[in-house]
């Protein structure tokens, strides 16, 4: 049974919530850097708002590239995110106030006036995931029966959902 977009958006977002921290990738020149960044926001549009230092090298690259990558992996659920997308750095205080948490004082002393702060908002252009629902020893032992009888390790219907979404 496939899901609507609607109930694909509404999957994504959940991932991400759950996983929340993702691994940034810029373009710097013909390099690819990636760095953690803690999600703030998968708004109802599906836009991704991260705080940021104004002054910081992923801004200036993506001043540069506005294209990224954001990446999410939780080991232990088996759940993943790839996100392609436009980001742009945004200077927004009544964002700014909607998002802030007072743990990030530890990075923006002076608090949500801090004069580096800003936010990088992330329009995803297409995203893919995977989930999946079966345990990871259902899945160990599904492997290594595949191994004992030299077969490919195949899936299940139900096992694992993927989705790929033009957004």
């Amino acid at each position: 049974m496939t899901q609507t977009k609607n109930e694909e958006l509404k999957r994504l977002r959940e991932l991400i919530e759950k996983i929340e921290l993702a691994m940034m990738v810029t373009q710097d020149g013909e390099e690819l850097r990636a760095r953690p960044m803690t999600t703030s926001q998968m708004d109802e549009s599906g836009h991704l708002w991260f705080f940021t230092n104004e002054f910081s090298s992923k801004t200036g690259e993506i001043l540069e590239h506005d294209e990224v990558n954001l990446s999410y992996a939780d080991k232990e659920s088996n759940s993943y995110v790839s996100i392609s997308g436009k980001a742009s750095l945004v200077h927004d205080q009544n964002k700014v106030n909607e998002l802030w948490n007072p743990i990030l004082k530890a990075w923006f002393p002076e608090g949500k006036e801090d004069p580096d702060l800003a936010l990088i908002r992330v329009i995803p252009h297409s995203a893919e995931f995977w989930d999946s629902n079966s345990s990871k020893m259902v899945q160990l032992f599904k492997i290594s029966k595949a191994i004992l009888k030299g077969e490919s390790y195949q899936q299940q219907a139900g096992d694992d959902e993927n989705a790929k979404l033009d957004l």
